[in-house]
């Protein structure tokens, strides 16, 4: 008796995204499992069988946003589809949510998408629990070494998950665990495949991505590699063209890795760099484990090696016990980086993270006053860096169609996005382009 393979009926899925670029690979991770089952994905909920919240918990109210989403997605319900609650709010109060919102058919962490498809039929049959949040992150590492598929020209690669440093103002080590490193291998296997379906830049992720270490892969020469030899190793691969990395600790900033910089083409010049205050006082309440003076000294030696590079980073005012003084030393700081790009906050208290429960928190007021300063310096910064550029001649990749008809979207080496008239063969392509203009948030250029 013969068989016939059924084709798995057509559904929709809808992911809604908060937080960083490892909170938008994992969901893309997740779409991908599910097409095998039938799921496309869809831009709104009310079209959707299943919808999955990808929550992020590093912000103020994180949890309420996720509880006000769910109230807006009873129809959902009303008709059968499924709802799932997913990310780091999900690892740090999955039991909450299991209370507070019985519509949510599972809650499901970080480390545990790779079972996706599995929780997915055991919920149909009614045989599923309701919340996953074990940490079996080398599994997960395993799951992520099968077929993906690209889309588009650029691509997240994950390489490091979980945190050791235990800043006094951060939920990530509670919700992504323990810092591990993914093995080289399979880094090459992922790297080669999306190479292969045309990919030209990759991203390498993980919440500190330069802590990543390993063996290196099967062939290759040393006993112990860091993050600057995996990115010589990736840069060997034929059809991959930029390589950059995020979000990097100042703590495992190695010679090494500062190297590649100046000696290997393919690595943009553009580094992400958080460094949180100006202030060593407050950065040792943060217990950020540098200095504000070995913050520069690190990056006067990537300059050193890379001249034209872009320095990124992430800013915080108000911490506890941050008096105007540290704050001006944080406002010195920023002048003397010079940043082209920096995401500034005020400070939130997260629950069951120490400096939540420390002396001296600073006034809601004192803090929106102050990250007002701080950002009209950054952006007066991110603008100059931007006007530099015109009059250059960049290297531009082309990744989707601009908003204008025969206009090209593209990105450059410094991580501007660079409106052009082109037509769309050149999509895909790194193209060189004369800058002729800074906008607000974008440049624009012509075919040289």
């Amino acid at each position: 008796m013969s068989t016939t393979e059924k084709t798995p009926e057509k559904k929709r899925v809808h992911v809604k995204t908060w937080g960083c670029q490892m909170n938008v690979y994992d969901s893309e991770r997740m779409t991908g499992l599910l097409k095998p089952l039938g799921y496309e994905t869809t831009e709104t909920p009310e079209e959707a069988d299943l919808v999955i919240l990808n929550t992020c918990h590093i912000r103020e109210k994180a949890a309420e946003k996720v509880y006000s989403e769910l109230g807006r997605l009873k129809d959902v319900k009303a008709r059968g589809g499924t709802i799932a609650v997913a990310g780091c709010v999900a690892q740090a109060e999955g039991a909450e949510i299991q209370a507070r919102a019985p519509q949510v058919d599972f809650v499901i962490g970080p480390q545990s998408y790779h079972k996706l498809p599995e929780i997915i039929a055991k919920t149909a049959r009614g045989t599923g629990e309701n919340l996953y949040t074990e940490f079996d992150v080398d599994e997960k590492f395993d799951a992520l070494e099968e077929g993906r598929q690209a889309e588009g020209y650029s691509a997240f690669v994950t390489v490091q998950e979980g945190c050791d440093k235990f800043c006094t103002f951060c939920v990530v080590p509670y919700t992504r665990g323990a810092e591990v490193s993914r093995n080289a291998d399979a880094v090459t296997l992922e790297v080669r495949q999306l190479a292969q379906q045309g990919v030209r830049e990759i991203t390498l992720l993980g919440q500190n991505v330069n802590a990543w270490h390993g063996a290196p892969p099967v062939g290759a020469s040393g006993e112990a590699w860091g993050l600057g030899e995996l990115v010589r190793h990736l840069a060997r691969i034929d059809g991959i063209d930029r390589i950059r990395f995020t979000t990097s600790h100042p703590k495992d900033m190695d010679d090494g890795l500062i190297a590649a910089f100046g000696e290997e083409p393919k690595l943009m010049p553009y580094l992400h760099l958080p460094v949180q205050a100006g202030n060593d006082r407050v950065l040792k309440a943060m217990n950020r484990a540098h200095t504000a003076e070995s913050y520069l000294r690190q990056i006067e030696a990537v300059r050193a090696v890379r001249p034209d590079i872009a320095i990124s980073g992430d800013m915080i005012v108000g911490f506890p016990g941050e008096d105007d003084a540290a704050f001006e030393d944080t406002m010195a700081l920023v002048r003397e980086v010079g940043y082209a790009s920096c995401f500034s906050f005020k400070y939130s208290r997260r629950p069951g993270t120490p400096g939540a429960a420390m002396p001296k928190q600073v006034p809601e007021d004192v803090k929106s006053e102050r990250l007002q300063r701080l950002q009209a310096l950054l952006n007066e910064q991110r603008h100059a860096f931007d006007r530099a550029q015109v009059g250059r001649t960049l290297d531009i990749l082309f990744e989707k169609p601009g908003r204008l008809d025969g206009q090209l979207l593209g990105k450059s080496p410094y991580l501007q996005s660079v409106h052009v008239i082109a037509p769309e063969s050149l999509l895909g392509q790194i193209v060189p382009i004369r800058i002729e203009e800074a906008g607000p948030n974008s440049l624009r250029g012509v075919l040289v």
